[in-house]
């Protein structure tokens, strides 16, 4: 039996490396920022499912499971926010090839701030110098 958690514990160690790597390389590797962006966020969390499930076979012991539970669903919870941030940013800011998009709902939020006039500001006035400040 311990040979056979030995070899599901490496294989889960080894494919979860490898989904990592294949996020790293597809950062290297993809043409644009939203194709990098998804190499970044998909193959990552299934890659650290995959390592925390063989570690937790690997030290057998039950208190070590919510820890990793833990850690994967912050991973889980951060990195799909983080991607959307960073893509609508990048999309703000002329990273994203809208070209390569097959379609393009954002547009239709980004016009609709852009056209908005600029509401009316206050003016900030400074204190002059030698006003009594309270």
């Amino acid at each position: 039996m311990d040979l056979f958690l030995d070899i599901l514990v490496a294989i889960l160690l080894v494919v979860g490396c490898l989904m990592s790597l294949i996020a790293g390389i597809g950062l290297l590797t993809f043409p644009d920022m939203l194709t990098r962006m998804h190499a970044a966020t998909k193959p990552q969390v299934l890659g650290f499912l995959l390592i925390f499930a063989g570690l937790a076979i690997h030290l057998r012991s039950w208190a070590v499971i919510p820890v990793l539970v833990l850690a994967w669903g912050m991973q889980l919870l951060t990195a799909p926010v983080s991607a959307h941030m960073i893509g609508r940013s990048g999309y703000r800011t002329k990273h994203a090839a809208k070209e390569t998009l097959f379609s393009d709902e954002l547009s239709l939020v980004v016009n609709k701030v852009n056209s908005t006039p600029p509401t009316e500001a206050t003016p900030i006035t400074k204190d002059q110098p030698g006003e009594n400040q309270n």
